[in-house]
């Protein structure tokens, strides 16, 4: 098919669009659902892998826990600084053209992932892995907005959400397996065969559509400013405690992250074009649903991750295990999240925006009965009899993933159809853009929190649990890590007794992943409204991911 803006039809108000579902518009849809999937499944997988990483990367200048945290929160605080900025790129310069960008970018940052000689490379490989995902997230979504329209675009987004939540279930314990398999470096090079057939497909059928008009400016200066105030307070306060506060360096980055926090709004007042408009947090609604889906997905990324460490370095899971282990949460997200929309559209969203983040903190705080000494399952895909689990997998793990899957399947749909509801619908891509940006960006910051309590907590315990030794020892912290096997050549006390370290710091972890949720549901009980939500605009879905 001729993808020529002559061969296209035009709607009524004009604008180009295409016509009658074709193979082409097919071919369109495929490539931002691969776009889109492989953000995701980084997000996910690699929490899988995290251990094993820390175990096989030698360290240059950082802890073993510090690498592991930055590689999930730099990921994460580049892909929410930058997600704004890149949906204005594709307006300006073509959706296709940016959507390419970041597939290429997005590949070959997989490649420098997978061949990073340190745990050091890695984590800044990571983050500029982040910066190229956030050119394909709002990219995939315009890419099927441009291509189809009405009831199909419709159709495109149920088809886009069904492959999201595929991915949420499949994801991991084919990660698992991979890494098992082919070891960690496979989880980054699966991208590459998915980003080539994107490019292709991109190439082939996504039409090179822009904006008829571009209006207003990039704000450069705002996103450098998010960036710098996320970044700098949440690596400062992880490098800080990770050093014992013992260098300049981490309080030069909290001191300039406070100044970026400090000068963010005042730049979004003041810019006549501000990356996000402060106006629209008059609104009690939209101010209250973004807080907090600030606190419930910060408390989602960071128990997902913590979990993952916490059953393979100290519990001894296998990845595969651990993976089929929160294999719940995505099969609760496919099953019940339409379901929980549908309910909330005719009772109200608010009980669910209550109540699932009340279930949440029912099932992180669970953790808190699970045990240094809890059965490991070793699950490997090459032996089918160790792929049963044994009895302490239901006791133990499961009911607190099964609660806290639940939880969120409750959420994720009320949250949206609120979002969308409390905006006029000329905004509904803004406000769901800036939504996705906040629902990532407070893990950076609650992981900088989290990992200051756990190394406090773990070196604490350790030291209390084994005379003589020196809990800020440079020596100490780099033989012996939080949720991490130790060096063996400690010697079988100090092994003991940081795996019953460990599950402490873990268990301090829990409480602070419940308190998060807790305050997300209070102040969803505070400021929203009984009222029922309007569906919200098929044009601008709101990511779970």
């Amino acid at each position: 098919m001729d993808w020529s803006l002559a061969s296209m039809s035009r709607s009524p108000a004009g604008r180009p669009t295409l016509g009658p579902v074709t193979s082409s518009s097919r071919g369109a849809l495929a490539a931002a659902i691969i776009g889109s999937a492989i953000v995701f499944l980084d997000g996910t997988i690699v929490n899988i892998a995290l251990s094993r990483i820390g175990a096989a990367l030698p360290t240059v200048a950082i802890g073993v826990l510090e690498g592991q945290v930055y590689i999930v929160a730099g990921y994460m605080a580049t892909l929410a600084a930058f997600l704004l900025l890149a949906g204005a790129l594709g307006d300006r310069y073509g959706r296709r053209r940016i959507f390419l960008i970041g597939l290429i970018g997005f590949g070959a940052t997989s490649i420098l992932c997978a061949l990073a000689p340190s745990l050091d490379v890695l984590a800044a490989a990571r983050l500029l892995q982040g910066v190229a995902g956030a050119l394909l997230v709002p990219g995939s979504l315009a890419i099927i907005t441009a291509t189809f329209e009405g009831a199909e675009r419709g159709r495109a987004f149920g088809i886009w959400a069904a492959s999201t939540s595929a991915i949420a279930i499949f994801g991991p314990p084919v990660g698992g397996a991979l890494v098992e398999l082919y070891g960690w470096a496979s989880i980054f090079l699966v991208n590459v065969p998915l980003v080539l057939l994107g490019v292709i497909l991109t190439f082939r059928y996504v039409p090179a559509l822009r904006a008829a008009a571009a209006v207003g400016r990039f704000d450069w200066l705002g996103a450098l400013v998010a960036a710098i105030a996320v970044g700098g307070l949440a690596f400062g306060a992880i490098r800080g405690q990770q050093v014992a506060w013992s260098e300049a360096a981490p309080l030069v980055l909290l001191g300039v992250g406070l100044v970026a926090l400090v000068a963010f709004p005042i730049l979004m007042v003041r810019r006549r074009d501000p990356l996000v408009p402060p106006e629209m947090f008059r609104n009690s609604t939209f101010a209250a649903i973004n807080v907090s889906t600030v606190l419930i997905y910060a408390a989602l990324y960071v128990l997902l991750y913590m979990q993952s460490l916490f059953l393979q370095g100290v519990l001894g899971y296998t990845p595969l295990a651990t993976a089929l282990v929160g294999l719940p949460t995505g099969v609760a997200l496919a099953l019940i999240s339409a379901w929980a929309g549908v309910l909330a559209g005719r009772h109200g969203a608010r009980r669910f925006l209550v109540g699932g983040p009340l279930l949440m903190a029912a099932g992180a705080s669970w953790w808190l009965r699970v045990p240094a000494d809890s059965t490991p399952w070793q699950a490997q895909a090459s032996d089918l009899a160790s792929m049963i689990p044994p009895l302490a997998v239901f006791v133990d793990p499961l009911p607190a993933v099964l609660a806290f899957g639940v939880g969120i399947a409750f959420v994720v749909a009320p949250l949206t159809s609120t979002l969308m509801s409390s905006v006029a619908l000329e905004r509904a891509g803004l406000a769901s853009a800036i939504n996705n940006a906040l629902s990532r960006v407070g893990q950076p910051l609650a992981s900088a929190v989290i990992f200051i309590l756990i190394t406090e907590r773990f070196y604490a315990s350790l030291a209390a649990a084994v005379p003589g030794l020196d809990p800020r020892s440079a020596d100490l912290r780099t033989a012996v890590q939080p949720l991490n096997a130790p060096d063996p050549s400690v010697g079988v006390a100090i092994e003991q007794a940081a795996r019953l370290a460990s599950t402490d710091a873990f268990h301090a972890e829990v409480l602070v992943v419940a308190a998060l949720l807790l305050a997300g549901a209070g102040v969803n009980w505070r400021w929203l409204k009984d009222a029922r939500p309007t569906e919200p605009d098929s044009s601008a879905p709101a990511s779970i991911g």
